[in-house]
């Protein structure tokens, strides 16, 4: 855009070459009018010199008329040497019959009495008119004016032709002179148009130097500096117009500033935006894509950008771009994949303009995910909360028509049937307190009573209630043994004895249920570097890797029918798994299948001495 401009490209030449041209062109005009006036005049002038004085031509009428040749011809020899003769002209008498009767010219005096050969005279004699003309010689290269002038003799009412006067003039002292004064004006135009070049030259960088400080700003604002600024030479247009370019610089420069400040606000906004946004032309290419959008379709920015919307939402097959012109409908879309869930949640927008012209679409994509899954987890709970509920609501009642309907009599029958009553009664208790209990998790007002707890000791008290229930059981359906694996470092952690207590007999409980007869449950704690590590192994039949990450999901067992025929709600993992996330801890589980499992608790530890604990006491 900023190439250099030749000298005979630029306007400056141009102006000059143009007052060159006008000063040309009027002295050209006035120069051809000047020297054809000057040769007309002089022309004027120089046959006004080639008159013959009325006296003569009498004189020369008489002496025609005369019967003395010979004295005829003297006299007008003497008549013709009185004529004024400024050009040197040639004069010569012709009688009416043809013959030369004198001459002017010295040298040629010997052509007197002879018959004339010109034709114009014998022309003007036969036809008795004048003639005049201007002839050339090429010979010489010489311009000769003619004038045969008849003479006329009157005698009485009769006139006749007596003969005539030749007179020839040479025109080279006229053309000279004209010739000299055109040379004259010619070498004035010359200098003339040099001096007129120069002062258009002169003139011309005048107007164009500020012309071309405003090329330079308006090629130096075009490359987004805008810090130059025109010279205002005067208060003329030009001077108006620089003033002009220097508001326009600080006007662009304001609006650029702007329009800057708005595009980092709105990359800004749309960087740190958590939905997805995506800009399209009429044609539905894509012209602008947000980060989250780019990590939502698992896509480069750069790649994404002129394909078509369609192809990027991946729904050519269902939708065209007229339809979604025409009815921009809210769309659910599902991009999950085997080890990822992602659903989407799709708003499309026109953007129009005032005349009704759609411009283009903008798609903003919410993630749904966690939503469809809340929706769905609430279903699935309650689901399982009606069907937990429904099974021992459907044995106590078929109990109870069955002692209503006499079986209470029955001393035999009617004690089960009410111990089935009582224990299902309990079970429906139980899954009510761990359900409030969650409730209560989830909306923030399960508080926790924390204190510093020697862990040790607090795990082997939990595990000798185990023992103590396996000696007092006379007829126990299975038996175990529980193994411990502690440090013998105290570890002193601040927890809600009450509620890690309930985890630790969730554990326990589950690696009973799930060990065969006569397996080992072994109970570690070790410390790490910030963290205490408890961990329960049972020898059970393991989880199938498939269930694994439901396992602490409410309600979800592995082995439905066992585990409800054992009394358990489905709610224990969840619970343990809520209390030690309030504990700020982690729980997880390592299972393989037919190999038994290993729940883990890792809790947050910092070291104290013992004087640290006894100080915090007092």
């Amino acid at each position: 855009m900023n190439s250099k401009i030749r000298f005979f490209q630029s306007i400056h030449f141009k102006i000059a070459l143009v007052f060159a041209l006008l000063l040309l062109l009027t002295l050209e005009i006035v120069g051809a009018v000047f020297v054809r006036q000057l040769e007309h005049q002089n022309l004027n002038t120089f046959k006004a010199q080639q008159v013959v004085q009325t006296y003569i031509v009498n004189r020369l009428s008489d002496e025609l008329a005369g019967t003395n040749t010979t004295k005829s011809d003297k006299q007008i020899k003497s008549t013709l040497s009185e004529i004024t003769n400024t050009n040197n002209a040639q004069i010569r008498v012709i009688d009416n019959k043809g013959t030369i009767r004198g001459t002017n010219e010295v040298d040629n005096q010997g052509i007197v009495g002879q018959k004339t050969t010109d034709s114009d005279i014998k022309n003007s004699i036969y036809n008795n008119r004048d003639v005049v003309r201007t002839t050339y010689n090429s010979q010489n290269n010489s311009r000769y004016y003619t004038t045969i002038t008849r003479i006329i003799r009157t005698q009485g009412n009769n006139s006749d032709l007596v003969g005539v006067i030749y007179m020839r003039a040479s025109l080279d002292s006229v053309y000279q002179n004209i010739n000299q004064i055109t040379l004259i004006y010619v070498s004035a135009t010359f200098v003339a148009i040099i001096l007129g070049l120069v002062m258009a030259i002169i003139i011309s960088r005048a107007i164009t130097r500020p012309i071309d400080e405003m090329k330079k700003q308006t090629l130096r604002i075009a490359r987004g500096d805008y810090s130059g600024h025109v010279h205002v030479y005067g208060n003329d247009e030009l001077g108006q117009l620089a003033s002009a370019v220097n508001n326009l610089s600080v006007r662009v420069e304001e609006a650029q500033e702007s329009t800057e400040s708005e595009r980092r606000r709105l990359d800004s906004v749309m960087a740190h935006m958590t939905d997805g946004v995506i800009a399209t032309d009429r044609r539905g290419n894509v012209t602008i894509i947000n980060e989250t959008a780019s990590s939502f379709l698992d896509t480069d920015s750069d790649d994404a950008v002129g394909k078509s919307i369609l192809d990027l939402l991946a729904i050519r097959q269902d939708y065209t771009l007229r339809e979604l012109l025409e009815d921009p409908d809210d769309l659910v879309l599902d991009f999950s994949t085997k080890g990822h869930d992602l659903i989407l949640q799709a708003y499309f927008s026109l953007i129009q303009r005032e005349s009704g012209f759609i411009s283009g679409i903008v798609c903003v994509l919410h993630d749904v995910t966690e939503q469809q899954k809340i929706d769905q987890d609430r279903k699935q709970f309650v689901s399982n909360v009606s069907h937990e509920l429904r099974t021992p609501l459907t044995s106590v009642r078929s109990y109870i028509e069955a002692l209503s309907e006499g079986a209470w009599k029955d001393p035999k029958v009617a004690p089960d049937f009410l111990k089935v009553t009582q224990e299902e009664t309990d079970r429906m208790i139980r899954m009510i307190n761990d359900l409030l209990t969650l409730s209560r998790m989830d909306s923030g007002t399960q508080k926790l009573d924390l204190e510093m707890v020697n862990l040790n000791e607090l795990y082997n008290y939990v595990l000798d209630r185990f023992d103590m229930m396996i000696k007092q059981d006379d007829h126990p359906e299975k038996t175990y043994t529980i193994k411990r694996e502690f440090t013998k470092r105290d570890l002193w952690v601040e927890i809600d004895t009450d509620r890690f207590t309930q985890v630790l007999d969730n554990l326990m409980n589950n690696a009973i249920k799930y060990s065969p007869d006569g397996g080992v449950i072994t109970c570690r704690l070790l410390e790490t570097h910030n963290n205490v590590i408890l961990s329960v192994s049972d020898q059970g039949l393991g989880i199938p890797r498939a269930d694994i990450p439901r396992i602490f999901d409410r309600f979800y067992r592995v082995d439905k029918a066992r585990s409800r025929a054992q009394g358990g709600t489905g709610l224990g993992l969840a619970i343990s798994r809520e209390v030690v996330q309030m504990l700020g801890g982690r729980i997880w589980v390592d299972s393989r299948e037919g190999r038994g499992s290993t729940f883990y608790i890792s809790l947050p530890y910092k070291p104290y001495e013992e004087e640290d604990l006894w100080d915090e006491d007092n």
